[in-house]
């Protein structure tokens, strides 16, 4: 039996592994975990991935790091650390792993890359890149220092090696804020995400330039559909990420970043409650509280959703595929990312 299932740049197809009694006694505690937002048809085809994939990390060192917006059965199966943006790359700067299988999109390798110039860091497919990351350019930052000499630039965590490395600080959703008060000065460029830049604004006194770079998930979200869903069950709570536009999260209860939503959650214990974010965070999320109802809007990460199990186990089996960063580019990236770390010691995307 064979799954028609490709190997991350499209090259030999992966056999289907087969299910076998040792597999599914291997993989029952993680099943048991995951039984409510996995059907249980579904659970033979991840399962000698899952078990495969655990033999694997311990026979090569390696370590697996993934971001909220993954799969259950790749976050809550495979993954040895999770979080958001800032979580991944603080987690990365931590492990005494020798290789760090990340299992996000690429700028997220690359920040791991960074911060462990001498560790192999693997991405299982290259392509899975980002939307908004790719909206800017180091020569972009460059034209903007020169149009606005002497202001800061601050950069959202969700960009390319390139770009910050010609950043003064970095910062996530979480953090924005802290880090743009922490410069001490009147006015900063602030860059990518357009809607980001509008809600720190709207929570500082700091002038922000901002960029319009958007994130494809979040930009289609609306306010009207937010109302549809408050119309459409009664008493949920909307939960809102600040990637999103302005009038949506003039709708919502609550906005905040990956980790902010997910305190929210773990705090209150909501009845009902629908995350204005990427689908598989929903996902993740409900496993942890099954006594919470989530509605769920499927907007989906195209990028986020090329990483799968059958891509994992290819990626450890040939260490494939490697990210490099330009050690000058490295270098003064770091210095960005390391400055984001010592702001607020909050929690990211």
């Amino acid at each position: 039996m064979h799954d028609l299932s490709t190997a991350p740049t499209g090259s030999t197809p992966l056999p289907l592994l087969e299910y076998t009694p040792q597999v599914a006694a291997q993989t029952a505690a993680v099943y048991q975990r995951l039984d409510q937002v996995i059907p249980e048809i579904e659970w033979p085809v991840h399962a000698p991935y899952i078990a495969e994939i655990e033999r694997l990390k311990k026979e090569r060192g390696a370590i697996i790091l993934a971001h909220n917006y993954q799969t259950p059965e790749i976050f809550h199966g495979v993954a040895d650390l999770s979080g958001d943006s800032l979580a991944l790359a603080r987690l990365a700067s931590e492990t005494d792993a020798e290789t760090i299988v990340l299992c996000g999109v690429h700028f997220m390798a690359e920040t791991a890359k960074i911060l462990n110039p001498e560790k192999t860091v693997l991405i299982p497919d290259l392509r899975a890149g980002c939307s908004l990351a790719e909206s800017i350019t180091g020569a972009d930052v460059r034209l903007l220092r020169e149009r606005y000499p002497g202001v800061p630039v601050v950069t959202y965590v969700n960009t390319s090696a390139e770009v910050k490395a010609e950043t003064d600080i970095c910062c996530t959703s979480a953090n924005a804020v802290e880090v743009v008060e922490s410069l001490g000065v009147e006015r900063v460029i602030f860059l990518p995400d357009e809607y980001l830049g509008q809600y720190v604004a709207s929570q500082t006194d700091v002038e922000l330039i901002l960029w319009q770079g958007h994130c494809e998930v979040h930009e289609r979200f609306t306010a009207a559909e937010v109302r549809a869903y408050r119309a459409g069950n009664e008493g949920v709570i909307v939960l809102a990420h600040p990637e999103c536009p302005q009038d949506v999260l003039a709708e919502a209860d609550y906005v905040g970043s990956t980790s902010g939503m997910i305190g929210f959650v773990g705090d209150r214990q909501p009845n009902k409650v629908v995350m204005i974010t990427e689908c598989s965070m929903s996902d993740n999320v409900a496993v942890e509280h099954p006594d919470v109802e989530f509605v769920r809007p499927c907007n989906l990460c195209p990028h986020m959703k090329r990483i799968t199990l059958p891509k994992i186990l290819h990626s450890l089996q040939t260490m494939n595929y490697p990210v490099e960063v330009d050690p000058s580019v490295s270098a003064r990236a770091r210095r960005s990312v390391e400055r984001m770390l010592e702001v607020g010691r909050g929690a990211g995307r």
